[in-house]
């Protein structure tokens, strides 16, 4: 064990520098609580912070919780532990998630008929080609979820959008299977699905159906072919006490002003309500003559 000098306090104010006199090497030591309890010699306050650290997270659960998918900043930040903790007992869960990842690609995609022949790698690297997007700047991971299953996801970015596709892997012979788990993993596996559009009834009939709307169709110009449907525009029923009178005024009283004036006058109702139009007038916009 080679023995150090303190040569000061490091510029950061938190850790102490130290030098190795024969080959002046020179090395940092944080000038946490543990340094200050061992310089005081107190052996107590070293073994009780060592139990808290411990305590806060055992590198099992470090692992248990990089297996299941968390970062080893996500790991550290919960546990309130330095990332250098984290980092030695998350390595080799790390490099396990990472070769998951790389033998899922070669496994086969479970179809209606049984496992596709073509490999999940080779299927996404075609599904991408007929987008147009880069496949290489895609990036496999692998995770376990909560059933004890590994998960393969695929994250690629495409114009500003963020995307994620995850599969259930299945280890095992010639590769093993993946199961898609979510609409993205399903878009990927069949490139060449499409919504079906839905279906646009015509209003004209055809082959002797009829259509859907039961106006009329007119043809106003005289050319055999219908065009809109027209509209009808509900016209109210008179009631029997308004029904309207158009009396008939001889030919000698029709110089008689007077008289003209009491026909107009017995054109409206007996209520005072407008006279309804006919047909004619509403369909043509035209008054008829009425004798």
């Amino acid at each position: 064990m080679r023995a150090l000098r303190v040569v000061g306090l490091h510029e950061d104010g938190k850790s102490i520098v130290c030098e190795d006199p024969a080959s002046r090497d020179r090395f940092l030591l944080p000038a946490d609580e543990r340094l200050r309890a061992a310089a005081r010699g107190d052996i107590t306050r070293l073994g009780q912070i060592e139990i808290e650290l411990e305590s806060q997270m055992r590198p099992r659960e470090i692992q248990t919780r990089i297996r299941g998918g968390e970062s080893v900043e996500q790991v550290a930040s919960s546990a309130g532990v330095p990332v250098q903790r984290v980092e030695r007992f998350a390595y080799p869960v790390l490099l396990e998630r990472s070769r998951i990842a790389e033998i899922a690609q070669q496994a086969h995609p479970i179809r209606e008929d049984g496992p596709d022949v073509q490999t999940l790698g080779e299927i996404v690297a075609y599904a991408f080609g007929t987008r147009g997007q880069d496949y290489t700047q895609s990036t496999w991971d692998s995770w376990r979820g909560d059933d004890g299953k590994w998960v393969v996801g695929l994250h690629w970015r495409a114009g500003r959008s963020e995307n994620r596709a995850h599969w259930s892997f299945s280890p095992g012979a010639h590769g093993g299977t993946v199961v898609a788990l979510d609409e993205p993993a399903e878009a990927l596996l069949d490139p060449h699905a499409h919504r079906t559009p839905r279906t646009l009834r015509s209003i004209s009939p055809e082959d002797g159906e009829t259509p859907e709307s039961d106006q009329p169709m007119l043809d106003y110009h005289g050319t055999g072919q219908q065009g809109a449907t027209v509209i009808e525009a509900p016209i109210p029923e008179p009631e029997e006490d308004d029904t309207t009178e158009f009396p008939r005024i001889p030919p000698e009283e029709q110089a008689d002003g007077s008289s003209a004036h009491q026909g107009k006058q017995a054109v409206k109702g007996r209520k005072g309500h407008p006279t309804v139009p006919a047909w004619e007038d509403v369909l043509l916009g035209v008054r008829s003559q009425r004798g």
